[in-house]
Formats: C-alpha cells, sequence, structure tokens
C-alpha cells in the first residue's frame, strides 16, 4: 500500500493530507485563529462544583470555562480506593487551584473536557508523572518484544524520577538507548512544567502540544509512509531535523516542494474536501450515501440508486452494501465525524451477507487512527457505533450555520410566508388605526403576493377597508417581512 503525506503550509493555516494509494483518506487543518487544545497542560481554578453532575467548572483561562468530571480526577486527590464512588464536594472545592490537561477541544457550545491524569508524549512513549503503570500498545503483538520493552522502562524508571508508561507501536524494536533518550527527554518536560506550575497563576499555560505538523509526525508518521511532501520551506527543515532524530529511515523520503501549482490541486484534494462538505456521497455502483451531521449524532442512510445489479435483488443490496461500508469508513476519517454514528445499510434477507457486511465495516475501520467501536444491530436494523472525537469535525471548521434557514436545512415557502402576511395585516388592524399598509418582503413574495395570491389580497383589502402597498427589499431572506402601518 502506498501512503503518502501532502503538507501545505501558509501564514495563518496548516493543512495535512493523507493519501493512500492515490485516494484522500484524511484532512487535519490547523488555523491560527482557533488552535487546537488538546494535550495541553494549564493552571486552573476550580469555579464551580456541580454535585448533582458528579463535576466542575474550571477557569484555565479561555473564553469558556472547562469541564471536568469526578472520574476524570486522579485518585491521589481523594482518600478513598475507589474514585468512582466518591463525591465531587469531597475531592473539589470552589476556588481551589489545579494542574488539568486538556482531552477535547471545545465543540460547538461546550467548553473543553478536562482530565487530571496528566500524560505527556514523545515519539516511542507515553509519560504518566502520577502513574506507576507500564503498559504496552495493543498493537505491538510480538510478547517477546513487548516484554523485551517492559524490563526496558521497568529497570530505568528509577534513574528518571518515577511515574508510569505507555509504550507506543511504534517503539517495536527500538534501542534501550533510545528508550532512554526518550525517557530522559519527557523527564526534563515534566521538570520544567512543575517548575513553572509553582510560580503560575491561575489560568496560566503550563505546557503547550507541539504544532499540527510536529504532532503528526510524532503521533501518525509509521514506517508504512512512502513520501512525505511539504511546500513551505522553513517546515522543511523542521520535519527534516525532527526525522534525523528520531525516525532517520524515514529522512530520505521527506521532499520539499516548490512547484508553482498548489501541492493539493496535484493530487487533487481541493475538490475531495469540497466533496466531504456535500450530504451525500456517491458510490461507483450508482448506489450513494446520505450524511447528516446533527448535534447528537451522525446518521449515515445507505442507498441503491441506479444500481440496479445483474443477478437479483439481495445480490445488488449486498454489493451496494458492500461498497458502502468501505467507502463510509473513509469518509468518517476524512469528515473526522465523531460521538455516536449511527448507520442505515439496505435491509438483507441472508444472515451471511449481514455478517460480511459487519465484518467489512470492521476492516475498513480497523486502518482508522481514532478509537471506535461497532454495536450489536438494533432491532430496528441498525448498525450503532461510536467513534472517539477530541476535535472539531471538518464541517464544523470549514463552514457555519446558515443565516438563512439557522441549520434547519429548509426554509418557509414564499405561500406560507403570504399567508403569515395576510395574518400579520388582520393582527394590525384589530390593535391598531391606520389608513393604508405597506409590506416590506423578499422579492420572491412580493411577486407571489402580486399574482398567483392577487384575488387573495383583494379580498383582503375589501374585507379590512385598506389599501396594501409592496416594497421588495432586496437584503430580506424569503421569511423575512414587516408590516408597516400608515
Amino acid at each position: 500500500m502506498s501512503e503518502e503525506l501532502l503538507i501545505n503550509v501558509t501564514p495563518r493555516e496548516t493543512r495535512i493530507a493523507m493519501v493512500e494509494n492515490g485516494v484522500l483518506q484524511e484532512v487535519l487543518i490547523e488555523r491560527a485563529s482557533r488552535l487546537g487544545l488538546v494535550g495541553n497542560i494549564y493552571k486552573g481554578k476550580v469555579c464551580r462544583v456541580l454535585p448533582g453532575m458528579q463535576a466542575a467548572f474550571v477557569d484555565i483561562g479561555l473564553e469558556r470555562t472547562a469541564f471536568l468530571h469526578a472520574s476524570d480526577i486522579h485518585q491521589s486527590e481523594s482518600d478513598s480506593v475507589n474514585k468512582g464512588e466518591v463525591e465531587i464536594g469531597k475531592l473539589l472545592h470552589e476556588g481551589q487551584q489545579i494542574l488539568v490537561q486538556v482531552v477535547k477541544d471545545p465543540l460547538g457550545t461546550k467548553g473543553a473536557r478536562l482530565t487530571t491524569h496528566i500524560s505527556l508524549p514523545s515519539r516511542y512513549l507515553v509519560y504518566m508523572p502520577f502513574s506507576e503503570h507500564v503498559g504496552v500498545s495493543q498493537k505491538l503483538e510480538a510478547d517477546d518484544e513487548r516484554s523485551r520493552l517492559k524490563e526496558v522502562i521497568q529497570h530505568h524508571t528509577p534513574e528518571f524520577g518515577g511515574g508510569g508508561y505507555i509504550i507506543r507501536t511504534v517503539a517495536d524494536g527500538i534501542s534501550e538507548e533510545d528508550i532512554c533518550a526518550d525517557m530522559a527527554y519527557l523527564a526534563k518536560l515534566w521538570s520544567a512544567a512543575q517548575e513553572k506550575t509553582a510560580s503560575a497563576k491561575t489560568g496560566t499555560l503550563i505546557h503547550e502540544d507541539p504544532s499540527l505538523v510536529m504532532r503528526v509526525m510524532r503521533d501518525l508518521v509509521g514506517a508504512s509512509v512512502d513520501k512525505i511532501r511539504i511546500d513551505s520551506n522553513e517546515t522543511f527543515a523542521r520535519v527534516k531535523k525532527f526525522a534525523a532524530r528520531f525516525i532517520p529511515e524515514l529522512e530520505p523520503h521527506i521532499e520539499y516542494y516548490p512547484g508553482e501549482r498548489p501541492i493539493f490541486d496535484i493530487y487533487g484534494v481541493e475538490d475531495e474536501i469540497h466533496k466531504a462538505l456535500e450530504r451525500k456521497v456517491d458510490l461507483k455502483s450508482g448506489g450513494y450515501l446520505v450524511i447528516d451531521q446533527t448535534e447528537a449524532m451522525t446518521t449515515i442512510d445507505v442507498n441503491t440508486g441506479a444500481f440496479v445489479g445483474h443477478r437479483n435483488l439481495e445480490e445488488t443490496i449486498f454489493k451496494t452494501n458492500l461498497e458502502a461500508a468501505h467507502a463510509l469508513a473513509r469518509q468518517l476519517r476524512l469528515r473526522n465525524l465523531g460521538g455516536i454514528i449511527i448507520i442505515d445499510f439496505i435491509d438483507m434477507l441472508d444472515a451471511e451477507h449481514r455478517q460480511q457486511v459487519m465484518d467489512a465495516l470492521e476492516k475498513h475501520l480497523s486502518t482508522d487512527h481514532a478509537k471506535t467501536n461497532i454495536c450489536e444491530v438494533s432491532p430496528l436494523g441498525l448498525i450503532e457505533m461510536t467513534r472517539k472525537r477530541t476535535s472539531e469535525s471538518l464541517e464544523h471548521i470549514l463552514c457555519e450555520c446558515c443565516p438563512t434557514c439557522q441549520g434547519r436545512g429548509t426554509i418557509k415557502t414564499t405561500e406560507t410566508v403570504c399567508y403569515e402576511i395576510f395574518r400579520e395585516i388582520l393582527r394590525e388592524e384589530r390593535q391598531f388605526k391606520a389608513s393604508e399598509y405597506l409590506v416590506l418582503a423578499s422579492q420572491e413574495v412580493v411577486d407571489r403576493l402580486l399574482d398567483e395570491e392577487s384575488t387573495s389580497m383583494a379580498e383582503l383589502e375589501t374585507f379590512i377597508g385598506k389599501s396594501v402597498r409592496f416594497q421588495v427589499e432586496s437584503l430580506y431572506t424569503q421569511e423575512q417581512f414587516d408590516v408597516v402601518l400608515l
């Protein structure tokens, strides 16, 4: 499998595209006006404790207070062995200063999600200063290698100040010397954070996670990446320096792209980003997906569309569902959809077909960097799943709510608005005395009042004994109107 990383850097925005076999799989965007907060450590102050929710709101110096649940408070802050049963009021009190880390960016109207389980990642390890546990990534399957890495960590932990570690997948086959270098780096990082915390004021940023490019190099880039192309000379130099230290085998594959034509245009990434903002996703067979993102969940509906198959209906449905499983797994990554996801595959009578579609979905989701969990098929035949969400979706980063429909996706018809105008005129006629009325509305509504509804308007004028004039307001939406008394 060919895997490439395209990095487009401008002064105010950084975009990273992950392309597999020529097909865009994932887009990561970071803007200077709205930098991601996940991984940042703050010295916060408890503003409010909510016993009913087992949570607290913490001021970390952002526009909105952040949310801290009792389950995310480290055990050492409690006298109880089972912190899940301890009341939040016994763990925290208003005005208390506390060291917290962001685990989820502010989403919509919600503030950031916090934890006191501090963790500091490096290339090969994740350091947990308040823990003594040593764990190994589940993706690292060889038992001998797992044991070797654990022994290395446990042997050297005392000399680096204790704490716990999680050994990352990329540590597979790494030498003891490189592991120790990572441990030393993390120990210095934590020591610097502690020193800063001692003298910092409430709301101070104690530790900031690296930029998007460096996070991707640290967390997501593996040996399977064939090429990394960067269109910024400065970023290219930084990535080269990072690779030389941590991923020397990848350094020859990092290229600077000086071309005049935008790097995303060459690979068709811009077009794919535009398509990822559309509601409908066409499948090669002629079927299609309809993706609706709401506040509570995302729903994905699978339809056969123009695909009629070559054998029978059941075979047509099965083929469409198999293709849809592949397409929707890609769309989840590409659009960065998270939270609860409901998938409505086309109903299949054959139990074996249903299982094959489930297996295909699990297989395609296995390459996703975000954690996914597929539940059993519901009694209504729907597949329920979750995908871990730590940042805004692609749509929420690039788009805003429609000012005309306010996110409903529909607007009132001109007929509906005309009838509302009639009712408003009658309402005002009963309350006020006017010699005539002036209706201000959009061009479409005025056209209908003078055409299809002209008879109804004439009857209304006769009924109230007043004349009604019309004026087009070009800035009004189809739903907006005003009735003015003259």
